[in-house]
């Protein structure tokens, strides 16, 4: 494979939007640089924090286009957004997206067979979209929603074998699943990038490219410096995992409002509003714990840097 993708943090991204659910476009502009300002190698636009279920095609396009234009070339963009239950319909939402110069088209694993279909189902309608789109490059997102399917290590193989694939978000969750899936991928062009921010460290040890999961829309910083200080700085390496594993808990609060709210408070004016949850919902000890989170996280970052 003549093309790899950049090691290193890759966040989720959010959507801004307006007071009347509209895509925000300039306050996603400020947030693109948000995230470059935080150091991070690259960015995942059109993801399931993204919202990307709730945005018609026209605005997943539009926003990839917004992400590609506003990074212009600083850091490299890979986008989602393949919603549709038919591969046709899946392919058509490809080749706009793809058209917009992404890096690489991340699909979802769950796009490709229903629930209680087989593998073979699977790499059958895979192989349909490779043959469709011949020049894009893919990634594969285990995303949750409507379903998790779980990428197993032959599978990993079928899509080494295809020369395509650049990038897994894996979201397995567990520590030996993650190093029979990297035994599987080393010396590839396919590298594994863990959601999972309790594993981490230990997944980077094992030979993890870097982070790609909602933590890092609260504290994108910290994952940068693990991701590439782990091997020369062990000590405070384990110290800064210890804190982002157990800070990693806020996930199952209130997301992405959450989220959203952390980053307010880091000066982007973007609203709490989202399409998959009511602003209001995120109570006033929610707001708290993000804010306690965000002056622990920076003095953190102070200490290191």
């Amino acid at each position: 494979m003549s093309k790899t993708i950049s090691s290193g943090v890759w966040p989720t991204m959010l959507t801004p939007f307006t007071e009347n659910h509209q895509l925000d476009e300039p306050n996603l502009e400020r947030l693109v640089d948000w995230y470059i300002g935080q150091g991070v190698h690259g960015l995942f636009a059109v993801c399931q924090s993204s919202e990307m279920f709730k945005l018609s095609l026209e605005e997943r396009v539009l926003a990839t286009r917004i992400v590609v234009r506003q990074a212009a070339g600083r850091v490299p963009v890979i986008a989602s957004g393949h919603t549709s239950d038919s591969i046709e319909d899946q392919i058509e939402e490809i080749k706009q997206i793809w058209a917009e110069g992404i890096e690489a088209f991340v699909m979802l694993s769950n796009r490709l067979a229903a629930e209680h279909e087989s593998d073979e189902v699977w790499k059958a309608n895979a192989e349909r979209i490779l043959q469709a789109v011949p020049d894009v490059k893919f990634g594969i997102y285990e995303c949750p929603y409507p379903y998790k399917r779980l990428m197993n290590p032959a599978l990993l193989q079928w899509c080494v074998s295809t020369g395509r694939f650049l990038f897994l978000k894996d979201t397995c969750c567990d520590i030996q699943e993650i190093k029979d899936r990297l035994e599987v991928l080393n010396g590839t062009g396919l590298q594994l990038f863990n959601a999972n921010s309790a594993t981490l460290l230990e997944s980077l040890k094992l030979g993890a490219a870097g982070f790609s999961g909602i933590m890092a829309n609260h504290h994108p910083a910290l994952y940068v410096w693990l991701t590439e200080n782990w091997n020369t700085q062990p000590e405070k390496a384990e110290q800064v995992q210890d804190f982002l594993g157990l800070a990693s808990a806020i996930e199952g609060q209130y997301y992405p409002v959450d989220a959203k709210y952390n980053i307010q408070l880091s000066g982007i004016p973007l609203t709490l509003t989202t399409r998959v949850k009511d602003a209001a919902g995120l109570q006033t000890h929610q707001r708290t714990l993000v804010e306690q989170l965000k002056r622990y996280s920076d003095r953190l970052l102070a200490e290191l840097t």
